[in-house]
């Protein structure tokens, strides 16, 4: 019983050595401007089209008075 026990102590104290490093996934650019966008049409939204700044800060602002709940109040 008692090396049953032990074994499973063992067992959960190398659990922790099997994590996965956690980086950033290859397809994450973080030097690119947001306004460049990600390639993908799913994620475009209202005018913006990729690589248009105007249009991209426009879509922000916009985006964010939806948010705004003082705006929402009669």
């Amino acid at each position: 019983m008692k090396h049953a026990i032990l074994l499973a102590a063992c067992a959960f104290a190398l659990a922790a050595c099997g994590d996965k490093p956690q980086t950033l996934r290859s397809g994450n650019r973080p030097d690119t401007s947001p306004s460049q966008g990600t390639g993908v049409a799913a994620f475009q939204a209202g005018t913006w089209k990729a690589g248009d700044k105007a249009a991209w800060e426009q879509q922000m602002k916009v985006r964010a008075a939806g948010q705004n709940d003082y705006v929402k109040v009669n």
